[in-house]
């Protein structure tokens, strides 16, 4: 069997204790972006299996994108990733003057 030379593990154990490997992520030519396809990249992301660079060239996601993703998740859980929960999970911005 031909293993594919890649950078970095080819596979990392989430704190659930399940396994999570470069086959569990979306396709590179994903265009539709729903809430799963979403936390499996800040999963890849947050536990080292790919970096934030390679996220962001894989997907062709902005730097703005992908933070504004990873801090839903850090912050409220990967019901934020929800397009229906965006107005729940907003911060709320005040007004300073």
């Amino acid at each position: 069997m031909y293993l594919k030379k890649v950078d970095g593990p080819r596979a990392v154990r989430l704190p659930n204790g399940t396994i999570m490997t470069r086959a569990d992520l979306p396709p590179t030519s994903t265009k539709r972006w729903v809430a799963s396809r979403k936390a499996a990249v800040v999963r890849a992301v947050l536990y080292g299996l790919i970096t934030e660079t390679e996220a962001k060239t894989r997907y062709a996601l902005s730097n703005e994108e992908l933070q504004s993703w990873i801090g839903a998740v850090t912050s409220h859980g990967e019901k934020a990733l929800k397009a229906t929960a965006l107005k729940k999970y907003r911060q709320r911005k005040v007004d300073l003057s």
